[in-house]
């Protein structure tokens, strides 16, 4: 049940289950045969030392996780690695980990623009009821570093082509200069916090 799992900010403790997410999220990426940027257990690790994922736990399960980067000179965050166990899926649990991810990206890069790319209809409407909107490729971030993400995916080659114009991915972003209200409610949740 999806009331018993635990959706939180992962840090040190949890770097026991790195290589469990990482095969999960590869055994995903084959079983819908989409493409997906690897990532290596290092990489994973250091997200969960700097705060900067969201782990989901049954106990001492491991449920779901996600990651969020900052790209441009932190003018623009992503929210990735999104995954749910497959005993997990169906029960809402992919939309709590994105809102945790959601909200520690707005907390910790609050001017920044938030992006994704994804092949998957169900990550599109979470996105999409966020407030995020889908937009050209040439609207993200053209840090080369994010992009040399990409290469691991299996449609690599489509991007490239395309001069990085567009793939098979989705592009959908989140700009909170077009959400002012959630902008001023943030600011008031923050100074009622520090009274």
């Amino acid at each position: 049940m999806n009331s018993e799992i635990e959706v939180i900010v992962a840090d040190e403790s949890h770097i026991i289950y790195v290589e469990t997410i990482l095969d999960t999220i590869e055994k995903a990426a084959k079983i819908r045969g989409t493409g997906i940027a690897r990532r290596s257990p290092d990489y994973i690790r250091q997200k969960m030392l700097e705060g900067k994922a969201i782990i989901a736990l049954k106990g001492d399960k491991f449920a779901g996780f996600c990651y969020i980067e900052s790209w441009g000179n932190k003018q623009y965050v992503a929210n990735s690695g999104l995954i749910v166990v497959e005993d997990y899926r169906g029960e809402g649990l992919a939309k709590r980990i994105k809102n945790k991810a959601f909200q520690l990206s707005r907390t910790r890069f609050p001017e920044a623009k938030l992006f994704g790319l994804t092949t998957g209809a169900a990550v599109m409407r979470i996105n999409y009821k966020l407030g995020y909107r889908p937009v050209t490729y040439a609207e993200l971030t053209d840090d080369p570093a994010f992009w040399k993400g990409c290469e691991s995916c299996v449609n690599y080659d489509i991007l490239q082509r395309q001069n990085r114009r567009f793939c098979m991915c989705t592009a959908m972003l989140y700009d909170p200069k077009e959400h002012p209200e959630e902008e001023d409610a943030s600011k008031t949740n923050t100074n009622t916090e520090n009274e």
